[in-house]
C-alpha cells in the first residue's frame, strides 16, 4: 500500500543568509522535509550560489524582495552568523509577519528568532534561541520584543517553531512537520 507523505505537494520556503548560513540548519532540514514530498525553495538578500560556514553550497533562486508568502505552506528561518544580514532587514521582517498573520507555519532555529522578535511576530508568544555562558544577546532580543523565553531545545507555539541550534536539527524539521500536520487537522 502507497503511504502519502507528510508534506506531499506542500512548499517550503528556507531563508538563508548570503553568506555564512549554518549549513547543518538549512542541509539536514532540507533533506527531512524533502523525503516527506515537501517542494523546496530558497531564497536570500542575493540569487544565485551561497556558502555556508562549513563551505556547503546552495542555491538561492528568489531574492527576500520577490517572496510572496502565499506561495508557501511553511516559512524556514536558518541561523548562523549570516542569519544577522537579517535582523534590521524590512523584507525579512515582512516575510515573517506576513506568514504570521496568515497563520503560515513559521520557523527559525539558532540566532535567527531574533529575526522573528524583530518583526514582532514572538510578543506573547513562546520560544527559544541560540546562547552561550559568554552570549545571551538572542534571548535578550526576544525578552525585549515581549517573547517568552524558553530554555528548550525546541519549543512549538502553535505555528510557531523555534530551535536553539545545530545540535537539534532532526527535532527542529520534526517539529516543523508536527507543527503543519496540527495545523491542517485544526489542532492549533
Amino acid at each position: 500500500m502507497f503511504e502519502e507523505k507528510k508534506l506531499s505537494k506542500k512548499k517550503v520556503l528556507f531563508i538563508v543568509g548570503s553568506k555564512n548560513f549554518r549549513d547543518e540548519e538549512y542541509f539536514i532540514p532540507f533533506e527531512i522535509l524533502q523525503k516527506e514530498g515537501a517542494k523546496i525553495f530558497t531564497a536570500s538578500s542575493k540569487e544565485g550560489e551561497i556558502v555556508g560556514v562549513e563551505g556547503g553550497e546552495a542555491r538561492s533562486s528568489l531574492t527576500l524582495k520577490q517572496v510572496n508568502t502565499r506561495d508557501f505552506d511553511i516559512i524556514i528561518f536558518v541561523g548562523g552568523d549570516g542569519a544577522s544580514e537579517y535582523f534590521q532587514n524590512d523584507d525579512a521582517h515582512r516575510i515573517a509577519q506576513e506568514a504570521a498573520a496568515k497563520h503560515k507555519v513559521l520557523a527559525a532555529i539558532c540566532i535567527a528568532p531574533v529575526i522573528l522578535a524583530k518583526a514582532g511576530v514572538l510578543r506573547g508568544r513562546k520560544a527559544t534561541v541560540w546562547s552561550s555562558l559568554m552570549n545571551k544577546s538572542g534571548a535578550k532580543e526576544l525578552k525585549e520584543a515581549g517573547c517568552n523565553v524558553e530554555e528548550k531545545r525546541v519549543v512549538i507555539d502553535g505555528e510557531i517553531v523555534t530551535a536553539d541550534g545545530p545540535a537539534v536539527v532532526k527535532e527542529f524539521a520534526e517539529a516543523i512537520i508536527d507543527a503543519f500536520l496540527s495545523k491542517e487537522n485544526g489542532e492549533n
